[in-house]
């Protein structure tokens, strides 16, 4: 069974790429300080490579 991954938006989306935003929100995120918990799955490491940037990111 795949780990999870706590994924915390720490920076803001403006100035970024519209498909950087839509990858923000995919994830579940929507304002500055917000969390979620994903599975440790190769799509959602794909996603996060491309915000790692604006993400703060912890395995548990």
């Amino acid at each position: 069974m795949a780990g999870k991954l706590t994924i915390k938006l720490v920076r803001s989306t403006i100035g970024c790429s519209s498909r950087q935003r839509q990858t923000v929100r995919a994830l579940g995120l929507r304002k500055i300080n917000d969390t979620v918990q994903k599975d440790d799955t190769p799509e959602i490491r794909g996603m996060l490579r491309k915000v790692q940037h604006l993400v703060e990111i912890h395995s548990s």
